[in-house]
């Protein structure tokens, strides 16, 4: 469940030129494209994505996050924690159930903010 996982998104036709230029199956093609190999060719395969244009995404559990027009991000968790960031400065707080704040984090970035909601979900 607190799993956070990444691929990289590709159009059809740079799937095609990946097909193409390093004579892959679509299997290796997958593996490399969702981390599953860390093999040199996964590696290339990935460089050569991105240069095509390919985007790294994180899939995460889902949760219920709110955008307001104050310049906050509030993502609320079934176990009742919260995660408050301001994106203005980049300030992230985790806080639990009670109201505490368990974690506050000075300009985050967005790795160390998957962090903190991996976090979140164990409470």
């Amino acid at each position: 469940m607190n799993n956070i996982r990444k691929q990289i998104e590709v159009t059809k036709k740079t799937r095609q030129e990946i097909k193409a230029a390093f004579g892959c199956s679509d299997m290796a093609m997958w593996r490399a494209l969702n981390f599953v190999l860390d093999t040199d060719l996964s590696k290339r395969i990935r460089k050569f994505a991105l240069m095509k244009g390919g985007n790294v995404i994180y899939l995460t559990p889902a949760a219920e996050t709110i955008h307001d027009a104050e310049g906050f991000m509030r993502q609320y968790f079934d176990n009742g924690t919260m995660i408050e960031a301001d994106k203005n400065t980049g300030t992230v707080e985790l806080i639990d159930g009670s109201g505490r704040v368990v974690e506050h984090i000075e300009h985050c970035s967005i790795p160390k903010l998957y962090e903190v909601q991996k976090i979140a979900r164990t409470f």
